[in-house]
């Protein structure tokens, strides 16, 4: 079997399981929400995941570089799926309660941080070079294809035999993807045992490299920030908001996330297709640029379904953009002995504000932005010709506000002379 044949069998079984995973975690909000009525204890879900992922990436890069990737990728998935286990097993015997939801989801954090930072080097050794912008076309395409049917077959399966089957669903995908790395799947790679006096010194190895390598550092320092300003609104509160400005109307929301699942989609497929682009620090932040300006400022501004989805559809479209280019200049620019201590730091650098975002635009819809919409003040009349008035028009202002400043900081991060030598790549 070739190797991009190989990697193939390997990303279907992979996508199956995180099909799996995904209908779990939506399943978990859905059920957290009914026993609790809290909108935050579903946000604390995510900072319970996010945290100890951005936390553990800082330091698991030795130890990716230290051992071998596919070792790795099958202890941090079983350790997942014994929790899931767990999760089945109280949910069947009526002992589950949010606490042990937000334990699992810190466990899911702390694997994802050995997985992905392995799983991106074996990648490397696997495909060929002139592969690699496919490859991040495929994974995208798969991810957002997930993004659009996981919310509904978890609904589906949910209503039909409750959080038990999607858990029992989503162990038999593990199983699956487990046998199929396990068996099936050679990734060739020669280990060199290296000792370090300390785990900091690893974490030191990753940022030397990047003191070198500053337009990369500068890519994950801009990324964080554009990472923030998603977290603040799309990631956030899009959901609330378009319920807020819909009347509760919950298939106006399905057709709104759909839209942005599928403009994910067809933009996966563009990368899996499109040749290597020869300017790709260029690619990166006019994607950001675009999906800022076209995505936020239109969700802000739109009054209706059509908009949303409209608006939705072209936020998501050039994000697999992002991702490819940036990954082909990792790959291209990282030598391959360090590469999990560099990814491990790109990890921690380029999503640790995420976790931030997720609390903050919450907070500052319910406490800032919608009373201050209310208040009826002088800027008040000047924003409700924008964005409109009434239950959602604060959250409106804040996608405002994240579209200007997505838009400003991409266009900005275009112009830095040590972004834009990463083009030669």
């Amino acid at each position: 079997m070739g190797n991009f044949k190989r990697y193939i069998v390997l990303w279907v079984s992979q996508s199956i399981s995180q099909l799996g995973s995904s209908m779990t975690a939506f399943a978990l909000i859905l059920w957290t929400y009914e026993q609790t009525g809290s909108a935050l204890s579903v946000s604390i879900m995510s900072f319970c995941n996010y945290v100890p992922y951005i936390l553990i990436s800082i330091f698991v890069g030795t130890f990716v570089d230290s051992h071998r990737k596919k070792c790795i990728m099958l202890a941090a998935d079983s350790i997942a799926a014994l929790a899931s286990l767990l999760i089945l097993v109280f949910s069947m015997t009526g002992t589950l309660s949010a606490g042990y939801i937000y334990i699992f989801n810190a466990v899911a954090g702390t694997t994802t941080a050995f997985q992905q930072p392995a799983s991106s080097v074996a990648i490397a050794k696997i495909v060929p070079k002139n592969k690699l912008t496919n490859v991040s076309g495929m994974n995208s395409f798969s991810s957002n294809l997930i993004v659009v049917f996981s919310p509904m077959l978890a609904a589906v399966l949910f209503s039909a035999g409750g959080l038990p089957l999607i858990l029992l669903f989503d162990l038999l995908s593990f199983a699956a993807a487990f046998c199929v790395l396990l068996f099936l799947i050679h990734i060739p790679e020669q280990i060199i045992r290296e000792k370090f006096t300390s785990p900091f010194e690893g974490i030191m190895t990753g940022f030397h490299f990047l003191k070198n390598e500053t337009g990369i550092l500068h890519i994950m320092l801009t990324m964080a920030v554009l990472n923030f300003f998603s977290r603040l609104t799309y990631e956030n509160i899009l959901s609330p908001m378009i319920l807020s400005r819909s009347s509760g109307n919950n298939v106006v929301l399905g057709i709104v996330n759909a839209c942005m699942g599928i403009g994910g989609i067809i933009g996966g497929l563009l990368v899996s297709i499109k040749k290597e682009s020869k300017k790709k620090a260029n690619m990166i932040y006019i994607s950001a640029a675009v999906s800022f300006l076209l995505g936020d400022l239109i969700m802000a501004t739109g009054r209706n379904v059509f908009f949303w989805s409209f608006a939705a559809f072209a936020a998501s479209l050039p994000i697999p953009f992002i991702m490819a280019e940036q990954n082909v200049i990792l790959y291209k620019r990282i030598p391959e002995n360090i590469q999990g201590r560099v990814f491990a730091v790109r990890n921690a650098v380029q999503y640790s504000t995420i976790p931030f975002g997720i609390l903050l635009g919450g907070y500052l819809a319910d406490y800032i932005f919608e009373p201050f919409m209310r208040s009826k003040t002088g800027i008040v009349s000047f924003l409700e010709i924008l964005v409109g008035n009434g239950a959602g028009s604060g959250m409106a202002v804040m996608f405002l506000c994240t579209g200007v400043c997505g838009f400003a900081m991409s266009i900005l991060s275009l112009h830095s002379k040590k972004i834009q030598k990463l083009n030669d790549c």
